[in-house]
């Protein structure tokens, strides 16, 4: 079947709340890190979805290998990793670092799906680039791994969009439940071996703690994860991922002035090229060529 190439009104906004969640979610996640280490808050991020979801939807034998892929890859790679880095770093900053998602996404849409870069699109790879090495000379940076722990984060949200594209049509629910069971013993174990303090970080935790904890649970994973599995799943990737354009002015503006984090020069402008660089990238969208032997990406 078809899908369809424009975004129905009803999904437009639905693509728009889903990246203002994801912007605000930065904020969330910085209040909650406040107290709880990155890999045990994720741990009982993924352990309440799973309570809620897992029981009710379930995926197919068959799509349970590429939900565990997933569960590495989004639970431990992409959201493990984007909470370590926001634990030691500004949220405005993380904010606009894990829009290098987007450039990783057309590279892999080039590696798998076949879409030609271009020279504009290839430009536009290179200025976002450029627009986040400004960013890692940002002065309150204290140290540079939870930088790269970010990036890391970015190209393996990519990967795992890929993996949900060729994993075929699959409740949304079944995928986020499933995925964050398989995903909740990784972080667990990933919090045992290399955070401490757990027992003391929990009792510490306040209602301010643990709202942004909820937020992360019922915004960011149940509402806007759901959401946004099913735009991907009837549109092409290059229609829905320009919408997650906003998420850095979202998650700038909230750190500014949500958390009260400095305004930069590094970050207005390494936030503009880089925003710019993946506006490119996104707003003028290659070809895709198909071989014979390959399915249309999406089917």
């Amino acid at each position: 079947m078809t899908r369809p190439d424009r975004l129905s009104p009803v999904e437009w906004a639905s693509a728009t709340l889903v990246v203002t969640i994801w912007g605000l979610n930065f904020v969330a996640a910085k209040t909650a890190l406040a107290t709880l280490p990155p890999f045990l808050l994720m741990s009982i991020r993924f352990a309440c979805t799973a309570l809620v979801l897992a029981p009710f939807f379930r995926p197919t034998r068959a799509q349970l290998p590429g939900t565990l892929l997933i569960a590495l890859l989004l639970g431990v790679g992409h959201f493990g990793l984007m909470f370590f880095g926001v634990a030691g770093m500004d949220a405005a900053t993380a904010a606009i670092v894990i829009e290098l998602s987007i450039p990783f996404s057309a590279i892999l849409a080039w590696a798998f799906f076949g879409e030609t870069l271009g020279t504009w699109r290839s430009l536009g790879l290179a200025v976002s680039f450029i627009g986040v090495a400004l960013l890692a000379g940002e002065p309150h940076l204290p140290r540079f791994s939870p930088f790269i722990a970010v990036v890391a984060s970015g190209f393996a949200w990519a990967l795992a969009n890929v993996v949900i594209k060729r994993l075929g049509p699959i409740n949304p629910l079944a995928l986020n439940g499933w995925m964050a069971m398989l995903a909740t013993p990784m972080l667990a174990g990933l919090s045992l071996a290399t955070e401490s303090g757990q027992v003391e970080a929990l009792a510490a935790t306040g209602l301010r703690g643990w709202s942004g904890v909820a937020y992360t649970i019922v915004c960011s994973t149940l509402i806007a994860y759901t959401l946004w599995y099913r735009l991907i799943a009837r549109h092409p990737m290059n229609r829905v991922v320009p919408f997650t354009l906003l998420g850095p002015v979202v998650g700038l503006t909230g750190g500014v002035l949500l958390l009260g984090e400095p305004l930069t020069w590094h970050k207005l402008v390494g936030g503009t090229l880089t925003v710019l660089g993946v506006a490119v990238v996104e707003l003028l969208p290659g070809r895709a060529i198909h071989r014979p032997d390959e399915p249309e990406p999406g089917t």
